[in-house]
């Protein structure tokens, strides 16, 4: 089956620099954290090779791709290849990066849980050595 490469959400904003490397990356936000249901959810592309830096989510994270080829990587951890419904539960604490394959534009939902514990605690920066070795 063919999975065709369509998004229904708009790019969004262009993402920080200071937490992204390897390229651009795009954040929209679909609801923002400013409720009492304590969530936060976007929608993020990447292009090709560029990734977010190692971080982690005081609530924990859900990523749902949606489209492209990417990685996830909890610190310590091989790395992951992701692709479209492919879905990964992040608990909270847990040190990870994720962005996309060198060839390929990278997208997926990113439900942001529990936001009242912290939405994200920014790192360094996964180097290209970690990025070109997994």
């Amino acid at each position: 089956m063919e999975i065709l490469n369509t998004n229904i959400f708009p790019k969004g904003e262009k993402a920080s620099a200071d937490y992204f490397s390897g390229g651009t990356a795009w954040v929209h936000i679909l609801k923002p954290n400013a409720d009492e249901l304590n969530c936060q959810i976007a929608h993020v592309t990447f292009e090709p090779g560029c990734r977010n830096n190692w971080h982690s989510h005081g609530g924990g994270q859900i990523l749902i791709v949606t489209s492209g080829t990417g990685f996830y990587q909890d610190k310590g951890k091989p790395a992951q290849i992701l692709s479209p419904e492919d879905t990964v539960n992040i608990l909270p604490g847990i040190i990870h990066w994720h962005g996309a394959g060198p060839e390929s534009e990278f997208t997926h939902i990113a439900i942001n849980l529990n936001t009242q514990n912290g939405i994200v605690e920014w790192l360094k920066p996964v180097t290209d050595d970690e990025y070109n070795h997994l």
